[in-house]
C-alpha cells in the first residue's frame, strides 16, 4: 500500500516524479483522495513551510516542493473538485507597486494548504479588491507591498472594504510593512513571510 508519509517526503523534497507515482498507487489502492491530499500533500507542503519559517529552507526550495504538490494535486483534482476550501483568499500587490514575488509564493502556500486563492496579480485599484472579495464571497483579502511608497495604499484598501460594507478579514504583509502599521490602517492580520502568512489565514477563517 501507498505510504502517505512516503509522499508528504517526496512533496518536502520537491520530487516530483515520487509524487506521481505514489499518488497513482494510493488511488489505484483505492484509498479515499481527501486523506491522500490531506496526510500527504499537505503535510509535505506543511513541512516546507516549517522549514522556510526557520530559515532551513529558501524560497527556491519552496517552489520545487510545490511544484511536485501540484502535480500529485492535478491527480487528484477530479476526485476532490467539491472539496470544501478551508477559506477563499482575494490576494494582489496594492496600486503603483509592480512587486510580485512575495505575493506569489504566499499564494502558492496557501493554495498548498486548502484554500482557494484569487490573484488579482499587481498594481492592483482598492475597489478592484472590493469587487473581487464580494464576487467571491472571500474571508480575506490579503495585500502584499515591497515599497514604502505604497504602503499607503494598503490604509486605502482598507477603508474601501469597509466602506463597501466588506467583511473579509484583511492581512497585509511585504518588506517594510510591520505589525504596528497593521494596527494603524485597521487590518486584521500581519504575516512576515509566507510562511507565517499560512498560519494567519489558517487563525482568520478559525481553521487552528
Amino acid at each position: 500500500m501507498a505510504n502517505l508519509d512516503a509522499i508528504a517526503q517526496a512533496v518536502d523534497k520537491g520530487d516530483r516524479e515520487t509524487v506521481v507515482r505514489l499518488v497513482k498507487e494510493a488511488l489505484a489502492e483505492k484509498q479515499p483522495p481527501e486523506q491522500i491530499l490531506k496526510q500527504g500533500l499537505v503535510v509535505g507542503m506543511d513541512r516546507i513551510r516549517h522549514k522556510f519559517t526557520t530559515q532551513e529552507a529558501f524560497i527556491p526550495e519552496v517552489l520545487i516542493a510545490d511544484r511536485a504538490m501540484d502535480a500529485g494535486w492535478k491527480l487528484l483534482e477530479p476526485f476532490v473538485k467539491d472539496l470544501k476550501p478551508l477559506g477563499k483568499v482575494v490576494i494582489g500587490t496594492v496600486k503603483h507597486d509592480l512587486h510580485d514575488i512575495g505575493k506569489n509564493l504566499v499564494g502558492k502556500m496557501l493554495r498548498g494548504h486548502g484554500f482557494r486563492v484569487i490573484d488579482l496579480g499587481v498594481d492592483v485599484d482598492p475597489q478592484k479588491f472590493v469587487a473581487a472579495a464580494k464576487d467571491q464571497a472571500a474571508e480575506i483579502v490579503a495585500l502584499s507591498a515591497l515599497l514604502t511608497t505604497t504602503m499607503p495604499n494598503m490604509r486605502d484598501v482598507v477603508g474601501a472594504l469597509k466602506a463597501a460594507g466588506v467583511g473579509a478579514k484583511v492581512m497585509i504583509g511585504g518588506a517594510p510593512v510591520t505589525q504596528s502599521f497593521a494596527d494603524e490602517i485597521g487590518a486584521d492580520g500581519y504575516a512576515a513571510d509566507a510562511g507565517s502568512a499560512v498560519d494567519k489565514a489558517m487563525d482568520l477563517v478559525g481553521a487552528q
